[in-house]
């Protein structure tokens, strides 16, 4: 009998361990809320159940999007010939300056069409002397370069395969938000196609080259150059083409080609054989220049035009200096790469409507787009354009190129609107010879500029 009651008062002490357990571990605690005037406060609790993992990431499926992806993007081996120092003191003197070494350099790439067209960054097929792409599957083919540009780093290969290739649709980049999902996938490090996932950080980010980048948290990792951005729908909107990092390896944000650039490229090289470029004709202010500061126009929401280009599409629609652009067609403009990157989706001809402000009144313009009539001289950064019917006239000169803005660092020199004659005593006939000429001059030696000013003099500037 008391071994029955020891029993019986031990279970209902583990039971009330239980209990209490219980109580404090696991039940919901309800409160009451009541205000000073002793009136109950009522107030709504919503009872929808969570997931069980939780929200976020888990609710997002990328599985669909990596399984329409992985097999459409390629491994592309660069194999470039280069000449190494001589090997001995005889090949220095009597052989041929050394041996020939062949460098390999790894990226990725697109495919786009079932037939093999491929697009990948400009960078992963420069100065190739073969080609190799290898499919998901490890098949190889040699393919051929179809057509590149340099400035928005991309190209276009092609491959013969036996049969249809998987490929991926361009989608609307656009249409990308801030905060969206989006998986990288590429080579990186030599492996086959690997998929990482992250958001869109930024839109328009200018890297320096007066481009329009989307930024992303996505690895990207050497060899993911030319790979693709998808979203989680599977649509191709960017192409993976440069990483944040001091180290060469992915340290936080990576940079992607939008696929509307990417497609109008791709397009331009297929129809045309080369990038036709629809140009406005402006030049703008940085908002963190000095002059901008200086003259209060810093936090101006849009691209302030600092000039107008002779004979360009802005002249003719009559944009003035000082107008403040807000809005090209239905893309908002709040810094200058959000007007560039629209505009390189457009080619000459092409009509875009213009929002702008002009002292504090809201303007359209119908804008058509010219043919691009200057280019930016390598080392010096001049903008030069070929000079005109009425300039030969006004100079009396022939050859030459006209100088139509500076860099900031040079505007005290007096160089806009100046005929450029030579570079270093070697005559200039048009900017593609202008273009070659400052492509061959040193960075850090003595460089000499000879000019026409509006007298007809000539004048002579040098850069140490």
């Amino acid at each position: 009998m008391k071994k029955i009651g020891s029993l019986l008062l031990l279970s209902v002490f583990a039971g009330s361990i239980t209990l209490g357990a219980y109580k404090l571990f696991f039940e919901t605690t309800n409160y009451a809320f009541v205000n000073s005037s002793g009136e109950a406060t009522t107030f709504d609790t919503s009872y929808t159940p969570t997931s069980a993992k939780g929200a976020g990431i888990n609710e997002v499926d990328f599985t669909i999007a990596a399984e329409k992806t992985v097999n459409a993007v390629v491994h592309v081996k660069n194999m470039a010939i280069s000449s190494g120092n001589p090997s001995n003191i005889f090949d220095f003197f009597y052989g041929q300056g050394g041996s020939e070494r062949t460098e390999i350099g790894t990226g990725s790439g697109v495919i786009i069409t079932p037939d093999g067209h491929i697009v990948t960054n400009h960078h992963v097929i420069a100065n190739a002397s073969k080609l190799q792409v290898t499919l998901n599957n490890n098949k190889s083919y040699e393919a051929v370069v179809v057509g590149s540009d340099e400035n928005t780093d991309i190209a276009l290969l092609k491959i013969e395969p036996e049969q249809p290739l998987p490929y991926l649709a361009f989608g609307d980049s656009d249409n990308t938000k801030i905060g969206e999902w989006v998986l990288a996938v590429g080579n990186p490090f030599n492996l086959t196609s690997t998929v990482t996932a992250g958001i869109v950080s930024a839109k328009a980010r200018n890297l320096g080259r007066n481009q329009s980048f989307i930024q992303t948290d996505a690895a990207v990792n050497p060899g993911n150059s030319g790979g693709a951005l998808v979203n989680t729908n599977g649509d191709l909107v960017g192409i993976n083409t440069a990483i944040s990092s001091r180290t060469g390896s992915y340290v936080g944000y990576s940079f992607a080609v939008p696929s509307n650039i990417a497609r109008k490229v791709v397009d331009d090289i297929t129809e045309f054989g080369s990038v036709r470029k629809g140009m406005l004709g402006i030049s703008a202010i940085p908002s963190d220049s000095r002059y901008a500061i200086e003259n209060g126009i810093s936090d101006i929401d849009g691209v302030y035009i600092g000039g107008i280009e002779e004979d360009s599409a802005a002249e003719e629609a009559e944009l003035l200096e000082g107008d403040v652009i807000t809005m090209v067609d239905n893309i908002k403009v709040r810094k200058f790469p959000d007007l560039s990157g629209y505009l390189t989706t457009k080619r000459p001809g092409d009509k875009v409507k213009v929002i702008l402000k002009r002292d504090g009144e809201q303007m359209t313009k119908m804008v058509t787009l010219k043919e691009v009539l200057t280019i930016q001289l390598p080392v010096l950064g001049l903008t030069v354009k070929d000079v005109s019917k009425k300039d030969q006239k006004k100079f009396k000169i022939k050859e030459g190129v006209k100088i139509v803005r500076v860099p900031e660092r040079l505007s005290g020199y007096g160089l806009v609107g100046k005929i450029l004659l030579a570079v270093d005593d070697e005559p200039i006939e048009d900017k593609e010879d202008a273009k070659a000429l400052f492509g061959e001059i040193s960075r850090y030696g003595r460089t000499s500029l000879t000019t026409l000013n509006e007298k007809g003099e000539r004048e002579r500037v040098i850069f140490q």
